[in-house]
């Protein structure tokens, strides 16, 4: 008999449980037993394989079906462009209650990612975790800030409510933020997000007066507007001590665009140094990759592989690939999910290239509501 979805749900649980039992820093965390996590990954593609349709054309066409498929590594990946045409989904039309679309260019059709109440706890559950450990908790020169102050420079859920990211920053605030944090962004008259320069200058000033650590999290163009806000104003802002910044996303046309050691630099200069973590996550995802300045880490029940585009076969250390991931959280959708973003593996890192060349462009700048 196939296993259900709730019964995946907890063995997923129970990796995490696991795989983060006793981490108390950023630093790599061992993974759960690979058998173990092996045998999740081939149970959950079986029930997937039963219970999304999309899902069971596709690897019918690529003739691979629980019977012959015996490794993680050979459990088929969906593009994520195929979460633009089909239903990627085991939810049945009427329980869904949310749905995440990508980041698209306003003239595309999104990727879906359709969820309800199961789903959501879920994501929330592989969320928190991996967020504290580089997010709250110590790094190099930085203590531990348990329920910062936070700010999210982003629109607030009620302006963007098919965004993943800001569900995420959500669940942050709601979850691990303390007294005074909020979202000071807004959608602009285009549709596309925008800086709220005045509300973000007195969240950071209202900060600053109380020396309380402040978490800022936005997307890369969303900082580089506030950069050059400052810049025109000829002025710094200098965080209390222990402040971090989660920088994400892209530019898309939204901002000049700076590479990300660029722009980390001048958030330093600004800003007064605080500590800054690049995130990577997508709306077809339930699980973050977190890069502290050693390369993206994802959590441990999440694995990934660069593969060539032609061949799909793995491509070597330091050679460009198309990143390939397979998130057990993803449970009632798919767990295997191919990017088409290139990646460069380092040892258990990957560093970002950008956008395959024939992919249609992605970022936070262009979200509508």
């Amino acid at each position: 008999m196939n296993p259900s979805h709730a019964s995946l749900a907890d063995r997923v649980r129970d990796l995490i449980g696991r795989g983060l039992a006793g981490t108390d820093s950023c630093d790599p965390v061992p993974p759960p037993c690979p058998a173990d996590w092996e045998a999740v990954a081939l149970d959950l593609f079986t029930l997937q394989y039963a219970s999304v349709p999309a899902y069971r054309f596709l690897c019918e066409a690529r003739g691979r079906r629980p019977g012959n498929v015996g490794s993680w590594r050979e459990i088929p990946a969906v593009p994520t462009a195929t979460f633009q045409e089909l239903e990627v989904t085991a939810i049945a039309p009427e329980a869904r209650t949310r749905v995440f679309h990508s980041s698209g260019t306003t003239s595309q059709r999104p990727s879906r990612h359709f969820h309800h109440a199961e789903s959501l706890c879920l994501y929330e559950h592989s969320l928190r975790p991996w967020f504290s450990a580089h997010l709250l908790m110590p790094g190099p020169g930085f203590p531990a800030v348990l329920r910062p102050r936070c700010l999210a420079l982003t629109p607030p859920p009620s302006a963007a409510p098919h965004s993943s990211l800001v569900h995420m920053l959500e669940v942050v605030i709601r979850d691990l933020g303390g007294p005074g944090s909020g979202f000071s962004g807004r959608i602009g008259p285009d549709g596309a997000w925008e800086l709220g320069l005045e509300a973000t200058l007195r969240a950071i000033e209202a900060a600053c007066v109380d020396d309380q650590p402040i978490l800022v999290l936005g997307t890369a163009f969303l900082f580089v507007h506030l950069i050059d806000a400052l810049d025109a104003e000829g002025r710094d802002l200098r965080l209390p001590a222990g402040s971090r910044l989660m920088e994400t996303g892209g530019y898309k046309g939204r901002s000049r665009v700076l590479d990300r050691a660029d722009l980390h630099a001048a958030l330093g200069d600004r800003l007064g140094s605080p500590r800054i973590v690049s995130e990577y996550g997508m709306s077809e995802l339930s699980s973050q990759a977190y890069d502290t300045g050693g390369g993206f880490r994802f959590p441990p029940w999440v694995r990934w592989r660069t593969v060539h585009p032609e061949t799909g076969l793995d491509t070597a250390e330091g050679e460009p690939g198309l990143l390939r991931i397979h998130d057990l959280a993803n449970v009632w959708s798919v767990g295997a999910v191919e990017t088409a973003d290139l990646a460069r593996r380092r040892g258990d890192t990957f560093e970002l290239l950008g956008r395959a060349a024939d992919a249609e462009p992605r970022g936070c700048s262009r979200m509508s509501p």
